[in-house]
C-alpha cells in the first residue's frame, strides 16, 4: 500500500472493472468522452459530451493508493481554459459510457472492448450487479487504466473469450 497523498482538495473513489461480453440493456444515459491524458504527468482532460448537447470539461487527476483506490482530483474548465490546455501534447481515449443506477458505468472503446466500472464510494464494492455479463475482472491491472488505453490502444491487449462487437 503506498502512503496517503495529501487530500485537502481530493477525494478518495474506489471502483472495480471489469471486461464483459456486451452492454447491458436499461442505460439511464449514454455520452461521449474523450480523454486527453497529458504527456509526461498524471493530468487528464476530460470532454464528456451529452446526448442533449451538453458538455463538461475537465481537468483531472488520480493517484493510485492501491488495488481500485485511487485519490482523484476534479477541476471542471470553462471554454478558454479548456483551450489553453487541449493543445497540449497528449495520448487520447475515446469512449462511449452508458451510465446506470448506482453508480455503474459501462464503456464502449473504439474496438468494440465493453469495460464495466462499479463505483464503491471509498470502500470497494463487494457487490457486482447480476445482470453483467463479466468475462473477468481487471480490477488493479495497469494496463486497463484509461491512461494505459490511450496509450497502448486496448486492441493491443488480449482478452480471455474476447467481448461481443
Amino acid at each position: 500500500m503506498r502512503p496517503m497523498p495529501s487530500m485537502k482538495y481530493a477525494r478518495v473513489e474506489s471502483e472495480r472493472k471489469f471486461l464483459l461480453r456486451s452492454v447491458p440493456a436499461g442505460a439511464l444515459e449514454v455520452s461521449t468522452i474523450v480523454d486527453r491524458y497529458l504527456d509526461g504527468s498524471r493530468l487528464r482532460l476530460r470532454l464528456m459530451a451529452r446526448a442533449d448537447g451538453s458538455s463538461v470539461r475537465k481537468l483531472g487527476q488520480k493517484i493510485p493508493i492501491e488495488p481500485g483506490r485511487v485519490v482523484h482530483t476534479t477541476m471542471y474548465l470553462d471554454d478558454a481554459e479548456w483551450g489553453a490546455l487541449a493543445h497540449l501534447p497528449a495520448a487520447e481515449l475515446r469512449k462511449v459510457r452508458h451510465h446506470y443506477p448506482g453508480g455503474l458505468a459501462v464503456d464502449v472503446l473504439p474496438d468494440g472492448t465493453v469495460v464495466a466500472e462499479v463505483d464503491g464510494g471509498e470502500e470497494l464494492p463487494s457487490v457486482v450487479p447480476a445482470f453483467l455479463d463479466v468475462i473477468r475482472e481487471v480490477t488493479g491491472e495497469e494496463k486497463w487504466t484509461g491512461a494505459a488505453l490511450a496509450r497502448t490502444g486496448p486492441s493491443a491487449l488480449p482478452h480471455a473469450g474476447g467481448p461481443t462487437r
